[in-house]
């Protein structure tokens, strides 16, 4: 969990009401719920979501000892299908902690971490989807090197998705991060040479910033009057898109000029209420991969 959520409090308001109903559309292993459910009363709900079927599992563990909790499997772009299903017509808050999880990282077997070898998997979701092995050992080369640049930011995307084609078949995440140290130039101090091309497939395979675009719009959109949004970013393509969102939300929209209409009296659809918040360095030290965390929240006002 990111502590900087618990901290800041984005929802102090929203669990004061009795039956307040939230959603942890990332549960993750649960660090964001658990923290909510301390701060919710007996009759509130938690709907926590998430694509990892390990992590529905554990839900499911935290929802046979508090009947508050509902777990559900799916993609947090699915949040109004799986309310619907629910029997929900709007919730008062929604968490989305994006990217991927520590447990995830740790897990050599789901292929996600350079540091560990394991098989070249890097699905969110196991029962279904493109493997990381079989896109990488069949995209065309331009498709890799469009992908290591577009999600990657990779300077040298160019180069490292020619010495993937050559270097074909690759099965396993140290083969891969091999190929990708080989090929770069020069390294990033502090930084290891496969970050930003694991990062890039990672995000190719599980169609992250299309769910992202779908998601915040999905999530917003459930919730009730002066309901919140809270969303944690960790790197720069994410967050831009958070705050570009949030800013449509928070904006009128452009109008004629000389329209005898005032801006305030155009009605906006939402209110940022704090962002960008970054993790302090207590909470760094005791969670580094917090240190590049960013908290944005947006309350729904019509």
């Amino acid at each position: 969990m990111n502590p900087a959520l618990n901290e800041r409090a984005p929802f102090r308001k929203e669990t004061d009401h009795p039956q307040a109903v939230f959603v942890d559309a990332t549960f993750g292993r649960g660090g964001h719920s658990r923290a909510l459910l301390d701060e919710l009363s007996a009759d509130a709900r938690l709907i926590a979501i998430d694509r990892d079927l390990e992590a529905v599992a554990v839900a499911r563990e935290l929802a046979s000892a508090d009947p508050r909790v509902t777990a559900c499997h799916g993609r947090f772009s699915e949040i109004s299908g799986i309310l619907d299903e629910l029997d929900l017509v709007s919730v008062h808050g929604v968490i989305l902690d994006l990217g991927v999880s520590s447990p995830q990282l740790g897990e050599a077997r789901r292929g996600f971490s350079f540091r560990t070898d394991g098989p070249l998997d890097m699905r969110m979701d196991q029962s279904a989807g493109l493997t990381a092995a079989k896109w990488v050992n069949e995209a065309e080369e331009s498709e890799i090197r469009g992908v290591l640049k577009r999600l990657g930011e990779e300077r040298h995307a160019r180069r490292i998705a020619r010495a993937i084609v050559l270097a074909r078949p690759l099965t396993t995440t140290r083969e891969l991060a091999e190929v990708v140290s080989r090929a770069q130039p020069r390294g990033t101090p502090g930084k290891h040479d496969a970050t930003r091309t694991f990062q890039a497939i990672r995000m190719r395979i599980n169609d992250e910033l299309e769910e992202l675009e779908q998601g915040l719009s999905a999530a917003f959109s459930c919730l009730t009057i002066a309901g919140r949004l809270a969303v944690i970013s960790f790197h720069s393509l994410e967050d831009r898109k958070v705050k570009r969102f949030i800013r449509s939300l928070s904006q009128a929209p452009p109008l004629p000029r000389r329209l005898p209409v005032r801006d305030s009296e155009l009605p906006v659809p939402g209110r940022r209420v704090a962002g960008p918040i970054r993790a302090t360095a207590s909470e760094t030290r005791d969670n580094p991969r917090a240190r590049s965390a960013m908290l944005r929240v947006v309350e729904r006002v019509t």
